[in-house]
């Protein structure tokens, strides 16, 4: 992870407007442990395409591990309403172990709570 970084880092530098190279800076970032900074950047990214699923599954990781449920849902939302779920097992690739389980179990929660709300109305 750390020649990673240093590798998107200058990639980064070199062209500030490439998304993959920001993607892999917050990826390396994420495996470096430093959350922070893999969220700024991740951020940055969202705010030049806010339409763009690999950022905002990225950043609903990102929002779960902190504890901000409610953020993490808006952001899977529009992952779902942007149709584009595809980036999701990709991304499953570079999630620690913990956290994978953390997405997996808070999906399986929420989908149990939709269907339940369903079954009731």
């Amino acid at each position: 992870a750390p020649g990673v970084f240093q590798l998107a880092s200058l990639l980064v530098e070199l062209d500030s407007s490439d998304e993959a190279s920001r993607l892999l800076c917050a990826d390396a970032l994420y495996q470096l442990g430093r959350g922070e900074e893999a969220h700024k950047m991740l951020s940055l990214a969202l705010s030049r395409n806010p339409q763009r699923a690999p950022v905002l599954a990225r950043l609903a990781l990102l929002q779960l591990k902190r504890g901000f449920v409610y953020d993490g849902n808006q952001l899977l939302k529009r992952v779902i309403r942007i149709g584009d779920s595809s980036c999701l097992l990709p991304i499953l690739d570079i999630f620690q172990e913990e956290d994978r389980k953390l997405l997996q179990s808070h999906c399986r929660w929420r989908a149990l709570a939709i269907l339940k709300g369903k079954q009731e109305g």
